[in-house]
């Protein structure tokens, strides 16, 4: 088993605003700008998001964070213009969020390349 820090991967098509969405409005640090990748520090992970050509969305979560409070996230995150999404079949609250059987509560977004991301907050 490898024994070192994982990096995140994410692919994007418009760099520029790739590069808005994950430094201005989800607020992570960025590390570099280079013609593979715009490099952020994700709280002390690395996420590359991958400069690429073509790009099909995947259809599941690719990126996701657990955080304290969803409802406070979720505010913040809809202040500067994040739009949560809603899916058929899942019981989901006014704010979009989800309670799982485990009790985590999920809400999803979407990045400017239609990128699913997730907030997770599990119980304590």
């Amino acid at each position: 088993m490898i024994h070192s820090k994982v990096i995140g991967f994410v692919a994007t098509q418009h760099p520029a605003k790739a590069r808005r969405f994950y430094e201005k409005t989800l607020g992570l640090a960025l590390i570099g700008d280079d013609p593979f990748a715009v490099v952020f520090d994700a709280n002390g992970t690395m996420l590359r998001v991958q400069k690429v050509r073509e790009l099909v969305p995947a259809q599941h979560t690719v990126l996701g964070w657990e955080v304290r409070d969803i409802r406070a996230e979720i505010e913040g995150l809809t202040k500067r213009g994040v739009r949560f999404e809603r899916f058929d079949g899942l019981s989901q609250d006014e704010q979009g969020v989800w309670t799982s059987p485990s009790g985590a509560k999920v809400a999803w977004f979407k990045d400017p390349d239609g990128n699913t991301l997730s907030l997770t907050q599990f119980p304590e």
